[in-house]
Parts: structure tokens; sequence; C-alpha cells
């Protein structure tokens, strides 16, 4: 096993966003030398907190090429994906050309240059409407929008690359990633913010002034969505573990992350609440399409195979990191 030390360096793409950033402080907690590539189109500068910045594109070709024949990169961390579902819809193209023909521009390199260790940042939207819950590794794959189909195209990708080049992957599709850096360093701040724990935590502030609920009318107990919140160091950890397992077995692998248990919306905003000591105030408006009334995985194989244990499974302690995050960036 290549173990944390000066000589183990990681490239992490997509650095600069909410997940890739968390990933970049963790590895460099535990020891490592990271470089950090991102173009700042949805990521923020002061958000990588340590190692190299490269600002670019995995458009850029030659600029990969530089980085990996200089680099001596023993893996890489991909998380330089769009990721808005209903963006994908109405632009597909910027979905395909980014997180499909970008990501081969990745992987081309990586094999020019003999990297040879990719962590993926997949999506459960990979599975589509769900056909049971909890969702495993061996659900159908038929994604209903172009950023799911993207996503699982690039997992066809790898498996490609895997047998023809020995690019040895992992494909990691998470469920709602949630809270923030438990330190306080680092939080969630999309623009725009789609995400449910942090528009509602923009209401108790005073950034927004109610949280729109879609629908109340589904088959569940209190009517709203049930949804799987994975916190976000939770899931870093699992990206760690997957490096180190792809460095030791030489096997690319799939896993599910996720909490493993499922909250309403209406259990979330009554949680910040009483985490907030705030009145969350709500507005319902009509269900959206293709919203399935319950999401859960299953990430029991990560959970044997990784030998990984999330840390921060209560909904109370996953809001409570991101409402010290939500504070200090209303300050500004």
């Amino acid at each position: 096993m290549i173990m944390a030390t000066r000589l183990a360096k990681i490239l992490v793409v997509g650095g600069a966003g909410y997940i890739g950033s968390h990933m970049v402080k963790m590895l460099i907690d535990r020891g490592y030398q990271v470089t950090t590539l991102d173009n700042l189109s949805n990521g923020f500068r002061d958000a990588v907190v340590g190692g190299e910045f490269v600002e670019g594109d995995l458009a850029d070709r030659d600029l990969l090429d530089r980085l990996l024949r200089e680099g001596d990169f023993i893996g890489v961390m991909h998380f330089a994906s769009f990721i808005m579902v209903g963006e994908s819809v109405a632009d597909p193209a910027i979905y395909y050309r980014n997180n499909v023909s970008n990501t081969q521009n990745l992987l081309d390199a990586m094999v020019a240059h003999d990297v040879r260790s990719l962590i993926f940042s997949s999506t459960a939207a990979i599975f589509g409407d769900p056909q049971y819950i909890p969702i495993d590794e061996k659900h159908k794959k038929q994604p209903v929008n172009p950023y799911g189909t993207t996503k699982l195209v690039v997992e066809q990708m790898l498996a490609d690359y895997d047998r023809a080049y020995g690019l040895k992957s992992a494909c990691l599709r998470y469920f709602n990633a949630a809270g923030a850096d438990p330190d306080g360093l680092l939080g969630e701040r999309h623009d725009p913010e789609s995400h449910l724990i942090p528009l509602v935590l923009q209401v108790a502030s005073g950034r927004r002034p109610e949280i729109t609920v879609f629908g109340r009318d589904y088959e569940t107990a209190d009517g709203t969505c049930i949804r799987d919140y994975i916190h976000i160091s939770d899931l870093c950890d699992a990206h760690h573990l997957a490096m180190q397992s792809l460095w030791t077995n030489r096997t690319s692998v799939s896993y599910n992350l996720g909490n493993g248990n499922g909250f309403s919306v209406s259990e979330v905003i009554g949680t910040a609440a009483r985490v907030t000591g705030k009145k969350i105030e709500v507005e319902y408006g009509a269900s959206r399409p293709g919203d399935p009334a319950v999401l859960i995985a299953d990430s029991s194989l990560a959970r044997l195979q990784l030998g990984w244990s999330p840390k921060y499974q209560e909904l109370e302690v996953i809001i409570e990191h991101a409402w010290r995050w939500e504070q200090q960036i209303n300050k500004g």
C-alpha cells in the first residue's frame, strides 16, 4: 500500500468546489502533497486551503500533459463535472462537452503519462427512477436526464480504459452530500444554491425569506420526499479509502455512498429549526415531475470492502456543521 508520505502526490481536478475542496483539505491533513486544478467556473480560489493551485481547464490537453509529465502523481481525483440536473436538460451540449469530452481528455493524458489510478465522482443519478430501496450497486442503470447519462457514459468509458490501458478507477456514486468541514474552514456555497440543507439554513440566517417544499402528497410518513444525506467528511474519507484500495488491489471498483438512513424534507426543516433556534418559513409548491418519493443508498459494499465507517450519521450533526458555516459566510 502507498502510504501518505512526502512523496505521495495527488492531482485533484475540480478541487475548488464543494466536495473537491474538502477532499483537498483532508488529503493535506493526512500528509499528502496535493495539486488542485480548477477553472473556477463553479469553485472558489479561497476554498483551496493548501498545496499547489493551478487555474486551468480539462479541455486544455497541453496543460494536462505538462502537469502529469512534471507532477509525478500517484493518482488523480476527478470532481470537475457539471452537476445541475435542470441545466443538463436545458443545455445538454455543455454537459457532454465538460463531463464526457473533457474527462476523456484527462484519461488520455493519464494513460500517456502512466498515471493509472483515478477516483471518479459519480452520482446516484445513473440509476434513474428507483426500482427498489435501498439502492445497491446491482440496481439497473437507466438515467432519466443528461446529467446522469453523462456520468454513466464516463463509468462505461472507465471500464473500457481499464481493459485496454490498465487505468484503474473507483466510481463513487453519491446520493446527497451535505454538511461542512467540522473545523469550520469550509462549507457549501453553490451559486445558485440548489441543495436543501443550505437553502433551509439561508432562511434561518435571514438570507432567504422562505424555503419552498415541492410536494407533500408523496407516499411517505409526512408526505414529503425522503433523501439520504451523507456528511461531506465521511464522503471524503470514502474517497481516500478507495484510492488506497486501488493502490493495494489494482482492481477497478464501483460503490454507492450514502448515510443509509433517509430523512424527509419536513424532518430536515424541523431539525434545522431546532439546531438554529430560528423559525423556518415554508411555502408549499407542486410536486416536481421525476422526483422519487424515496432515495436511500445501500452502502454495505463500501463498508465491507473498504472498511468505511461514517462518523457523522446523525442529521443534527450534519446540520450543526452546515449551520456553523452558514453563520460564518453570512458575516461577510
